[in-house]
């Protein structure tokens, strides 16, 4: 199954066109994209015996971010060997790095991006894991079931503040407007194949910059639902960030930045691509 969030309202989406939730239930289901997974398994009981019809074409662009108002929004580091080396740090051992980004940071999966100015903002392209289930002290081999669905992200960063002061500013640094986009939509875990084997890609201006696959995560989608939840309560609708391959322009020699007029594409097999295009402030 694949849901989006479409010009603010709940839909079912195949292929190219698209089903408004809250009209096919009989309002049944709210409207809300984030309300849903508040009720994540009676709305899939539901979907799985509703007769849908076709839908109706729909504009990518008209299409935000799956869960725009988490509760709780997390973001990990170091996850992939080859990112934790071009990083210049070791890998991590017991809990991976964890941070949050700021909600008013969320967007859609095609937007302009504003670079902040005298900046120098980079690109990295994650999975993205949406919590369907209450989730407290969950075992590993028992993680898939808390997940509602799988989408796309960017975890746009800004380096200059990020290194600035006594302390990285991680949060801060990656939460300006427009740097947490998702989408195009959420697919649940059922759709794959392998939901821990997804390609990821990122390119810039026509020109792959990241490659990577979901196998080589050092925590995996369901060992950071352990970790995490081993500490704090993860609640239906919270979003993780599962972390970034190499090829990040901090790492590379000489390091690359992001520019006005760039494009930025991030993809990851089975779900779909984000769009970006960077503006000059």
């Amino acid at each position: 199954m694949r849901i989006a969030n479409l010009s603010g309202r709940l839909a079912l989406v195949t292929g190219e066109r698209a089903v408004d939730v809250h009209e096919a239930s009989d309002h049944r289901f709210s409207a809300d994209p984030q309300a849903i997974f508040e009720r994540w398994d009676e709305f899939r009981a539901w979907a799985a015996d509703a007769a849908l019809g076709s839908g109706t074409p729909f504009d990518p662009a008209d299409l935000g971010a799956p869960a725009p108002a988490p509760r709780q929004l997390f973001a990990i580091g170091l996850n992939y060997r080859e990112h934790v080396a071009e990083a210049g740090y070791g890998a991590p051992e017991g809990m991976p790095p964890v941070f949050t980004k700021f909600a008013g940071s969320i967007s859609g999966p095609v937007t302009d991006v504003v670079l902040p100015e005298g900046g120098n903002t980079d690109w990295e392209v994650e999975l993205v894991v949406v919590i369907g289930r209450p989730a407290r002290r969950v075992r590993e081999e028992d993680a898939w079931d808390h997940v509602a669905g799988l989408t796309v992200g960017q975890d746009l960063s800004e380096r200059v503040l990020q290194m600035s002061g006594p302390a990285p500013q991680f949060g801060l640094a990656k939460s300006y407007p427009g740097f947490s986009p998702m989408g195009p939509c959420l697919v649940t875990p059922d759709e794959f194949d392998d939901p821990d084997n997804l390609e990821l890609t990122c390119s810039v201006n026509g020109e792959q910059v990241q490659h990577g696959f979901t196998r080589q995560l050092i925590f995996s989608v369901p060992a950071l639902l352990a970790k995490l939840s081993a500490v704090l309560p993860l609640s239906p609708g919270d979003v993780i960030y599962t972390g970034t391959p190499s090829g990040v322009g901090l790492g590379r020699t000489p390091q690359r930045w992001l520019r006005a007029g760039d494009e930025l594409i991030s993809s990851i097999q089975g779900i779909g691509e984000l769009r970006q295009r960077l503006l000059s402030a």
